[in-house]
């Protein structure tokens, strides 16, 4: 099964004022992520709100983004749902999309509390569309699955065909690393958090990666990849820092999902509100935290 190169985005939904979603800025936000070296989009996580979206709405988002890819742009679905019919739904739609894979995290609600029964939630969505690499999306701080994932490749392995590795956005880079070396290197271990990717390739062997800031700060987080490839440490160091100080921005404006989609309003892409419970950013804010990404230099290596 192949292997992930490079940095997929995980992209905010568009949305109208009201709270409507809107598709019409996809096809420019997916040129956008093109020129700033993303190789592809994970649609409907939780930089996507996709917990707060429609089946009919996460159905439409999907088919927007596979409708807007340029060639050789993988578009990964999300299609984990606190209702599993639902999920076993939204990935044959992903399918017969045209989606190049399908992803879950495991539900919010009720928490799965035993690697058998994560199991057991993943194989059934993975069996809806089997063509598909499936990923299992790893990020215990939402939903409460403080599971070892070593374990679960263990349990999916001859289980579940087309299984293709995890998302994994937690900070033991230690367990990260066991599950990159489990049985050879089997599965892909793309690595979910945009503030230490420096590391997962010092570890050795990562290649491939899902990022949230990737949306604003994508050519940085890239760079690192690439400055790391050729061998400038100095380089690649300089820029992992500099994308730390960006999440230091963001973390005091309510993080990636409410100030980085703002970020993407004072990148040139306006993708709306957020939908509540999510408590949107004011125009003071907003300025607030443009003039502290500013004081950092941002809008001279963002994404444009």
């Amino acid at each position: 099964m192949e292997k992930i190169k490079g940095l997929i985005d995980a992209p905010f939904t568009p949305m109208h004022a009201n709270g409507d979603i809107s598709v019409e800025p996809i096809p420019a936000y997916a040129a956008m992520l093109v020129r700033n070296g993303l190789r592809g989009v994970f649609v409907n996580g939780s930089s996507g709100e996709g917990y707060m979206l429609t089946p009919d709405e996460r159905r439409r988002i999907a088919e927007a983004w596979i409708e807007a890819a340029p060639e050789d742009f993988k578009v990964i679905v999300h299609t984990g749902s606190c209702c599993l019919r639902e999920s076993i739904g939204l990935a044959r739609h992903a399918a017969e999309a045209g989606a190049w894979g399908i992803g879950a995290m495991a539900p919010p609600f009720p928490r799965i509390g035993r690697i058998e029964e994560l199991v057991q939630y993943c194989q059934a969505i993975a069996e809806a569309a089997p063509a598909l690499p499936f990923y299992y999306y790893h990020i215990p701080a939402f939903n409460g699955a403080y599971l070892p994932m070593a374990k679960l490749l263990e349990a999916v392995d001859g289980r579940i065909p087309n299984f293709a590795g995890i998302k994994y956005t937690y900070e033991s880079l230690y367990e990260y690393n066991q599950c990159r070396l489990y049985a050879g290197g089997k599965y892909d271990m793309l690595h979910g958090q945009d503030e230490t990717i420096l590391a997962s390739l010092a570890l050795g062997g990562a290649r491939g990666g899902i990022g949230g800031t990737t949306n604003y700060n994508g050519r940085e987080l890239t760079g690192i990849i690439e400055a790391w490839n050729a061998g400038d440490i100095e380089t690649a160091r300089e820029k992992q820092n500099f994308s730390q100080e960006v999440i230091n921005v963001i973390c005091r404006y309510r993080g990636n999902i409410v100030g980085g989609k703002r970020i993407m309003k004072l990148i040139g892409l306006d993708l709306g509100p957020n939908r509540t419970p999510f408590q949107n950013m004011t125009d003071d804010e907003e300025a607030a935290m443009k003039a502290e990404l500013e004081a950092i230099g941002f809008f001279d290596r963002c994404n444009r």
